[in-house]
């Protein structure tokens, strides 16, 4: 994992807290949230405020996560919006926090000035153990305060100035006056600076959860259904009727097909779909060679062309059917028959421009997991798991992939792969090279790879 730390890929972008003033706001907050401290006077943490460093003193990596639910966090900065969220136990906590410091930037830069902003992603739901909890979270609100209390006092400050203006005689009422002073030492002038937090909810109804060794839920949907891709053990209780694991290619892909939430990258608007199924290719190259290839750094066209010749009798089936569409796509060679049980399907498919694109391609990404570009960027706790097994060529290979192909234009290369570009007219230019083939008229029906089979 050192390989990923130097080149920036893993604990990337954490907020780095050095000073003492920093390192007491933090354990005051953290003292109010668990009644723990650290000794640390150097360490980082993520947005929700989550350091390993403390994590590992205190030998406790979820001392913010209880029992993985209802996560806390602790804010020292609005700086931290831009830090990834380490060990998620839910795929939306991350966006909710994003949201909350968003919509309270300006409260907020104020509030951590002096002091640490705490709070909590509740809801009703305090254990898991079993999986039918679950589907009891339905809403998520934050509530969240500095350690002293000064969201809390401000509302009642702004009361009292209220009582105050619409008492008769308020001018008489020393006991009022003398309280609203005390408080306004404490919170500012809230009439002419309010301090406010918003009260904010979310809906989690769709959603990823690392418990039970990761689900899927999509409840809201016209189809819903659960995708368990490491099996269905201790699932029994749920209460939805189509609980799917990964050997069911077959129901996945009607699943998405009837929810419209995938399109075939061949189909999508704006992206050279050959460049990505030409590089998927390569990723799939590199994984059934690694062992045996020996040094894969700074690799070039000709040299991954030459791997491919020397090992052909290691590469898998997905392989050649991503070159049958990559010939199809640049030279109008024969347009390959594939569906749901063919080893290439989900290599072929990124989400549809719909709420859930990022759950989608996510599900995606662990259905074709050696695509590693969209592993890493779409379902990176799956990404560092598996890492850990590769062979040390494979490492040393997707290290630098990623750290010279993305994270130079991390926002580009996103929407490349996964955003999707509205229709544009384009009037024709002069001498344009040959168009491939149009695809089969059946995909205007049933999609490019027919029909899912219904069994």
């Amino acid at each position: 994992m050192n390989r990923l730390i130097r080149a920036g890929l893993m604990f990337g972008n954490l907020f780095h807290v050095h000073s003492p003033a920093l390192v007491e706001r933090y354990n005051r907050a953290l003292h109010h949230l668990t009644g723990k401290r650290t000794e640390l006077d150097d360490f980082y943490i993520d947005i929700s405020g989550y350091s390993p460093e403390v994590g590992d003193e205190l030998g406790d990596p979820l001392y913010l996560n209880h029992k993985g639910v209802n996560r806390q966090f602790i804010l020292l900065s609005v700086e931290q919006r831009t830090a990834p969220l380490l060990g998620a136990k839910f795929s939306t906590s991350k966006g909710v926090l994003i949201e909350f410091i968003q919509q309270n930037e300006a409260a907020l830069f104020a509030l951590t000035a002096k002091d640490a902003v705490a709070g909590e992603l509740v809801n009703s739901v305090f254990d898991v153990s079993e999986a039918k909890r679950l589907f009891d979270i339905r809403r998520i609100t934050i509530e969240a305060d500095t350690t002293g209390g000064t969201v809390q006092d401000a509302e009642k400050l702004t009361q009292m100035v209220d009582q105050f203006r619409d008492t008769e005689g308020g001018w008489y009422d020393d006991v009022l006056i003398a309280q609203m002073i005390d408080l306004a030492g404490k919170t500012g002038d809230v009439v002419r600076n309010p301090v406010k937090l918003q009260t904010m909810s979310f809906d989690q109804r769709n959603f990823w959860t690392a418990h039970f060794g990761g689900l899927y839920v999509f409840q809201d949907l016209a189809h819903p259904a659960v995708i368990a891709p490491a099996g269905k053990a201790g699932l029994d209780d749920i209460p939805m009727d189509y609980v799917f694991d990964a050997t069911q290619r077959n129901r996945i892909a009607q699943f998405f097909q009837l929810n419209g939430l995938t399109e075939t990258i061949l189909e999508a608007r704006g992206i050279a779909s050959a460049a990505i199924l030409r590089q998927k290719m390569d990723f799939i190259l590199i994984d059934a060679v690694a062992a045996e290839a020996g040094d894969l750094s700074d690799l070039s066209r000709g040299d991954l062309r030459r791997l491919a010749r020397r090992h052909a009798d290691l590469l898998p089936p997905e392989f050649h059917t991503l070159g049958q569409l990559v010939n199809w796509a640049e030279n109008g060679g024969a347009f390959p028959n594939i569906d749901s049980a063919d080893p290439v399907y989900f290599y072929t498919l990124r989400a549809a421009d719909t709420p859930d694109a990022a759950l989608v391609n996510m599900l995606l990404a662990q259905l074709a997991p050696k695509d590693i570009r969209q592993l890493f960027i779409c379902h990176k706790d799956l990404f560092y798991d598996t890492y850990a097994a590769w062979p040390e060529a494979k490492k040393a290979y997707v290290a630098e992939f990623l750290e010279r192909e993305y994270l130079k234009d991390k926002s580009g290369v996103r929407d490349a792969l996964f955003g999707h570009a509205p229709e544009l007219v384009v009037p024709p230019l002069p001498r344009r090279r040959k168009k491939p083939p149009p695809l089969p008229d059946m995909i205007e029906a049933v999609g490019p790879w027919g029909a899912v089979k219904r069994r």
